[in-house]
């Protein structure tokens, strides 16, 4: 009961409050930290074979190192005072979500193009995206910021929360741990094809069960906001498994069945234009409006994930009682 108690808590307070610039996070931690390594293990290691061993310490090196002083942490406080560990450690977890920031990402976005500043819109959706958004018109800046808010229901919100569920917060940042050498250096390119491919696909089992479970709550929360769920769950059946990434497709496809739009598409990255999977039948072009719905289905989604655990620990709580 008190680990749904905690969730709950730390979910209030990121939906507050978000991620303040004043408070150290520690994804800036680990940010330097894999930095810091990168450069050691490129100045010892040089051959491709070489690389691809260093890259599976990597995740170990990170993501064990957070889980084991969140682990300390938590259990030196305890000593201390009870609540005193109970209180970090809800801020702890509050640092691995982030759905206030997505919220208002999106929604900056979206008051940009409310404005008809298109330039502002783009510079607004470059900060959250990893394309080029100079040439973009407001249907294309539309999805990005779609699809960033998709597939990050389950990065930012529910992946922590259900690993906090699990393990407390030393889970929940070590998942995040995972997530943000993923972000670094689990690309396939020339320069991290070889260092990167454990967290990379890391990365992709630690958001497995999430992601599936995420579309499922995206169907539940289309029906409840009398969207078309049905077509929802068509789509995901049908295009979720077309996207690159074995995750990013269901919560993607989940929102453009329910929409009745289209994502995917051609995307540029730094120059070089590339193809993803179409996602959705596009019975209506994309509109700003659409930013909105997605936050709305994210916020539904991750208030009915929370309100599950509440219910599963007092269930629990209620069979104990009754024996």
């Amino acid at each position: 009961m008190i680990v749904s108690l905690v969730i709950m808590a730390a979910y209030l307070l990121d939906r507050l409050i978000g991620d303040p610039r004043w408070l150290p996070h520690p994804v800036i931690g680990m940010g330097h930290a894999i930095s810091a390594l990168e450069k050691a293990i490129r100045r010892k290691v040089r051959s491709d074979r070489g690389l691809k061993r260093a890259g599976i310490l990597l995740p170990f090196i990170v993501a064990g190192g957070s889980f084991v002083l969140a682990w300390g942490l938590l259990r030196v406080l305890a000593w201390i005072h009870p609540w005193l560990s109970v209180v970090v450690e809800i801020v702890l977890i509050a640092t691995t979500i982030a759905s206030k920031g997505l919220k208002d990402a999106g929604m900056a976005v979206y008051r940009a193009l409310q404005a008809n500043d298109l330039t502002g819109a783009r510079r607004e959706l470059g900060m959250i995206v990893g394309r080029d958004t100079q040439q973009l018109d407001e249907p294309e800046i539309v999805r990005g910021t779609v699809e960033t808010v998709a597939e990050n229901i389950v990065d930012a919100i529910i992946s922590p929360l259900f690993y906090a569920l699990i393990g407390g917060a030393p889970l929940a940042l070590a998942y995040r741990a995972v997530n943000t050498l993923d972000s670094m250096v689990g690309y396939k390119n020339e320069k991290y094809l070889h260092l990167g491919w454990a967290s990379a696909r890391l990365d992709d089992v630690a958001n497995y069960i999430p992601a599936r479970m995420t579309a499922v709550m995206l169907v539940i929360a289309s029906w409840l906001y009398r969207l078309d769920a049905a077509r929802s769950w068509r789509t995901i059946k049908r295009d979720a498994r077309l996207h690159p990434s074995p995750n990013s497709g269901f919560p993607e496809s989940a929102v453009a069945g329910a929409l009745g739009i289209r994502l995917g598409g051609y995307n540029v990255y730094h120059g070089i234009r590339s193809f993803r999977a179409y996602m959705g039948e596009g019975i209506r072009p994309l509109e700003s409006k659409d930013i909105r719905h997605t936050i709305r289905l994210m916020f539904a989604v991750s208030t009915m994930f929370v309100g599950l655990c509440l219910m599963g620990a007092a269930g629990c709580f209620a069979l104990g009682w009754m024996q």
